[in-house]
């Protein structure tokens, strides 16, 4: 069933009114959407609506509310991502695979070893928030996550509070997310970053800063895995402890 953002105004007895033009090209143009198929709708109080079109114009689809209920689709803890942007697609798939695992946001950072200039990242943030928005439709995410002007992780860490901050480091230890949860278990509500280097690593002035400011450094495995992989793996991991872990 195709999955759209709308605004809790268009809701009206029992009809939501579809008249923005982006919503509305997407269904009548690009989905041919006809009378009597079905549509899901949530707005910004991440209510869901399970709708059926009764009518399409020149410049509306009106659609008849069946049932609607608070969207279960979303962490009820808030992750971050902070990476340092890698190069052609292998960005654009990970910015896509981070919004499917419910991140709240995404944080380039510009690291020693980073694969993009500062001002070239910077060119990329529209097109990323365009994937994540895409994403968020098609995985019928509760909420659409924002990518955000690349900066460094010092500023990014001495701006915005976290209850609990990861960096993925593979070749410097051997402490595992599930060890980290045993002693410093995620909670309801926390907000946690995650932080992960380029292709070519962090450099050890990066490690020695990680140390001094209490960053937990773990590990995914033996494994020395893609930076892309490496973000998918370690944010599943993250939610699976979690969601064991407060079962």
């Amino acid at each position: 069933m195709p999955h759209f953002f709308i605004n809790s105004n268009q809701v009206k007895n029992n009809s939501v009114i579809i008249t923005d033009r982006e919503n509305y090209f997407h269904i009548s143009r690009s989905l041919r959407a006809r009378t009597g198929e079905k549509l899901l709708l949530i707005d910004e109080n991440k209510i869901q609506y399970e709708t059926t079109i009764e009518k399409i114009d020149s410049y509306s689809i009106n659609a008849k509310i069946d049932k609607f209920y608070p969207s279960k689709r979303g962490l009820d803890f808030r992750l971050y991502l902070a990476q340092s942007p890698l190069r052609s697609d292998a960005q654009n798939t990970l910015i896509e695979k981070a919004t499917e695992l419910g991140v709240w946001a995404v944080y380039p950072i510009i690291t020693d070893n980073c694969s993009l200039k500062p001002e070239l990242a910077q060119k990329k943030v529209e097109k990323w928030n365009k994937i994540m928005y895409e994403s968020s439709k098609q995985c019928e995410r509760a909420d659409t996550p924002l990518c955000y002007w690349p900066l460094t992780i010092k500023d990014l860490v001495t701006y915005n509070r976290f209850n609990k901050i990861i960096v993925f480091c593979e070749r410097i230890s051997k402490k595992t997310i599930r060890d980290s949860f045993k002693k410093y278990p995620i909670k309801k509500g926390d907000k946690v970053l995650v932080i992960v280097g380029p292709e070519g690593g962090f450099s050890q002035r990066e490690f020695e800063y990680f140390e001094k400011s209490g960053f937990e450094m773990l590990t995914l495995g033996n494994l020395i895995l893609r930076a892309e992989t490496a973000v998918t793996v370690g944010l599943g991991n993250i939610i699976y402890e979690y969601e064991n872990f407060n079962k």
